[in-house]
């Protein structure tokens, strides 16, 4: 058995200087955006009960956990970061994967450089962090294309993990096979639909993926055998990993506004877009229908009782963007969730599949909103996508805007411009990312 060539060679021969600058500046902004998000989420309680969970019964003396200034296994490093970076739906994605992929490789390259005690330059690290991407990226759409449903970004991110993971401890061709093999087989093929219709804590399985894949490798090093990774081999699915190196999916990641689900932002988009021409008080509001596809038709409807909940919802926050104006972690925390006139507004909005918008899912995501007014008129939003998309997308200040929103309430000033310091001052040499891992590994 033996590894896919794509991957191998892709990952044997990049080099930071061969990545153009586009890509070079892309990969530093997202793991800015990352880095914010995972600050965020150490304020859940998601975040409080994985921690638990894993210094209990994954613990270990010599991988640091982001944010957090402790050290456990290498397993409960990757699926603490992983699970707190998906605790605030606020974190990057990839329309056709369906999915998020620096959620689970962040935290896993980190893990994997504390285990085995590799030492990268600042440029290197950003280089395993842009070919995560790009193998994570195809994973997730070679899946799609071989599986019946619609399984969680962490089924397709253990093969990634393993893929970077094996790289990095110097496995033998077979012995990488087999890690890719392992991760696969292993990996949660847990089905998204399910936390759509119950919003829970399992959220995306990036976290499981994560520790899924740093699983693998370790096992394969170990001499565990695996299966051959269909989603990597399979001939159907050539195509995809035939542009490894040569197209960069990281440029295809979107950026997300707003700490909710993608399926969402269309609809929370129109919402403020709104709002910021005409304001609206509560009492103008008689009706909303929000009109989008079905996938976003799914999401939860109802007041949230959890923040999980109005993080997978797609009425709560378009309530909230439309009366406050803005939708950030205060919108999504259970504060929120008892003020009158976004119970109210929510438990009022109708919804209406478009057929249209269906067609274009998952390429496109639409959504528009017909808002009936106390005077009778009836003001119509023009079909809306949200911003963040590769065609529209974010710029390098609002970027950066997002991570000192996001995190603000989560530590310092002063840690939030040590952090952002040392994302952009990653350079050729090892101090930098030493600099760096200084600031993620403390607790805020």
């Amino acid at each position: 058995m033996s590894p896919s060539s794509d991957i191998s060679d892709f990952l044997n021969e990049l080099r930071w200087e061969d990545v153009p600058e586009r890509v070079q500046n892309r990969v530093r902004f997202l793991l800015l955006d990352l880095l914010g998000t995972a600050l965020a989420g150490t304020g859940t309680e998601l975040h409080a009960a994985v921690l638990r969970y894993a210094t209990r019964n994954l613990a270990g003396d010599h991988v640091r956990v982001l944010f957090s200034g402790v050290t456990l296994s290498p397993e409960g490093a990757a699926l603490v970061g992983a699970m707190t970076i998906d605790s605030v739906d606020a974190h990057d994605g990839h329309r056709l994967t369906k999915g998020h992929v620096g959620c689970g490789v962040l935290p896993a390259l980190l893990t994997i450089l504390d285990d085995r005690q590799v030492t990268l330059s600042g440029e290197d690290f950003l280089m395993y962090l842009a070919a995560g991407y790009e193998i994570g990226t195809r994973a997730g759409i070679a899946l799609h294309r071989t599986a019946s449903d619609y399984h969680t970004s962490g089924a397709w991110i253990a093969v990634c993990v393993a893929a970077i993971s094996g790289r990095l401890m110097g496995l033998s061709p077979d012995v990488y096979a087999h890690a890719l093999g392992i991760a696969e087989y292993h990996g949660p093929r847990s089905q998204m639909m399910r936390v759509i219709d119950h919003p829970t804590m399992l959220k995306d399985g990036s976290g499981w993926g994560a520790m899924t894949g740093i699983s693998a490798a370790a096992l394969a090093d170990a001499g565990f055998t695996g299966a051959p990774a269909i989603t990597v081999l399979a001939p159907e699915v050539s195509d995809i990993w035939g542009t490894l190196g040569a197209e960069w999916e990281v440029l295809n990641q979107y950026i997300k506004g707003f700490p909710v689900c993608r399926w969402a932002q269309p609809s929370v988009q129109a919402a403020l877009d709104l709002t910021r021409v005409r304001p609206l008080r509560a009492e103008d509001i008689v009706s909303v229908e929000i009109e989008t596809f079905h996938e976003g038709t799914r999401l939860f409807k109802g007041v949230p009782s959890t923040t999980e909940e109005a993080q997978y919802a797609i009425g709560f926050p378009v309530a909230a963007a439309l009366l406050r104006g803005r939708v950030g972690v205060a919108e999504i925390s259970k504060s929120a969730f008892c003020e009158p006139d976004l119970c109210a507004l929510c438990e009022g909005l109708s919804f209406k599949e478009n057929d249209a918008f269906n067609a274009l899912f998952p390429a496109e995501r639409w959504a528009k909103l017909s808002v009936r007014l106390s005077s009778g008129e009836v003001l119509t939003t023009p079909a809306t996508q949200a911003k963040g998309d590769p065609e529209t997308p974010y710029t390098e200040a609002e970027i950066t805007a997002k991570f000192y929103d996001l995190a603000g309430e989560a530590t310092t000033r002063p840690q939030l411009e040590a952090i952002h310091a040392a994302v952009m001052g990653l350079d050729e040499t090892g101090a930098s990312l030493i600099r760096l891992q200084d600031q993620i590994f403390a607790k805020p």
